[in-house]
């Protein structure tokens, strides 16, 4: 199994294009083409990470933080990135990054503390903007059917809890083959009138491509006539952060004792706390006071998150509980989940969890 194949199985989980334009996600260092001996999960790739790497012969460090972020300019080890990215180099260790891609994706970060919180059917708080577009086509009655299927096939047509949705209106379509044209039906230099579906369907942009092939090869004239439009529909699977609920209301020093012990929290800064119960809960992994407001209009009862500087803890005005519990604590279940979901896709192959310590905040 090559670079290429592994990332192309982490990208079917949260494609690069749910990424956030500032990220820098990806293969950031090595070779798509090379053969992958084992792979390291892991959540920062730092020195000791690369070591481990080395010493459990693992050639891919799947990472969610990139280790490269902004441009380098000098590979001279001055800076723990270029030491890193050397010491991969030298021992020809790719380095796969996926960042704010696997933040945005239904079943990524979010999802999974929720999962450990047992906060149920949780939802995207912030859902991302223009992720889902629409194909008009026009193709011979005979060949909607195929058409249609292969559309589907290639990702098109999901709408929530729903697959293979489209929509379909009957017309007369014209065009004339000039004398370089090789026409499926009719002939050269004359008008053609045939009876045609237009095939109207949704997708998301991270499977354009895919729509798009299919479209090209499943089509029978020899020009397809089509457009891509990009929706203002809200994507409900694509998104920053989550809110769910509890199965039972906690009082919220209950609650709070509760997400310090089950997310490993060294300590909790938090806001005024209600003397309300606990029921509606919203979660956004790492650097997550943006999302403040969201969570507010959304009705959550608390909004656990990191980084949050002290004048924002003033926007919770008493009507919801702001908790960072930390930023290493919020992401660090990311790579059992990343683990998880690989030794599913590719069984029987050497996939480690890293067993590096990457945070770099320590308490007193």
């Amino acid at each position: 199994m090559i670079v290429k194949e592994v990332t192309g199985v982490l990208e079917e989980l949260a494609p690069l294009d749910f990424a956030e334009d500032f990220d820098n996600v990806g293969l950031l260092v090595g070779d798509h083409n090379q053969e992958v001996t084992g792979i390291l999960v892991t959540l920062d790739t730092l020195e000791n990470v690369v070591d481990e790497a080395i010493t459990h012969k693992c050639n891919l460090i799947v990472s969610f933080h990139p280790i490269i972020f902004s441009g380098l300019k000098k590979l001279t080890g001055k800076t723990y990135v270029e030491r890193v990215v050397i010491k991969a180099i030298q021992n020809k260790i790719a380095i796969y990054s996926m960042h704010t891609a696997l933040d945005n994706a239904r079943e990524g970060v979010n999802a999974k503390i929720c999962e450990v919180l047992g906060v149920v059917e949780p939802k995207i708080l912030i859902p991302q903007k223009n992720t889902i577009k629409k194909l008009t086509t026009y193709v011979p009655l005979e060949a909607a059917d195929q058409l249609k299927a292969a559309l589907f096939e290639a990702g098109a047509g999901h709408i929530g809890n729903y697959s293979n949705c489209s929509f379909s209106t009957q017309g007369t379509g014209s065009y004339k083959a000039n004398e370089n044209a090789n026409p499926t039906k009719g002939k050269i230099g004359e008008t053609h009138y045939e009876e045609e579906i237009q095939v109207n369907i949704t997708f998301a942009s991270s499977v354009t491509k895919k729509v798009l092939n299919a479209l090209f090869e499943n089509h029978p004239y020899e020009e397809v006539a089509y457009e891509i439009l990009t929706l203002d529909n809200t994507n409900q699977n694509i998104g920053m952060g989550m809110i769910g609920s509890l199965k039972k209301p906690m009082k919220e020093l209950d609650f709070l004792k509760m997400v310090k012990e089950s997310m490993y929290a060294s300590g909790i800064r938090h806001s005024a706390l209600r003397e309300k119960p606990i029921e509606k809960v919203a979660v956004l992994g790492g650097s997550g006071a943006f999302a403040i407001k969201a969570a507010m209009a959304a009705g959550a009862d608390i909004f656990i998150t990191a980084d949050v500087k002290y004048h924002q803890f003033f926007e919770a005005e008493g009507r919801m509980v702001i908790a960072d519990i930390g930023h290493f604590e919020t992401e660090q279940f990311t790579k059992n989940l990343l683990v998880d979901y690989l030794t599913k896709k590719i069984p029987n192959f050497a996939i480690r969890l890293s067993g590096s310590k990457t945070n770099p905040i320590k308490y007193l």
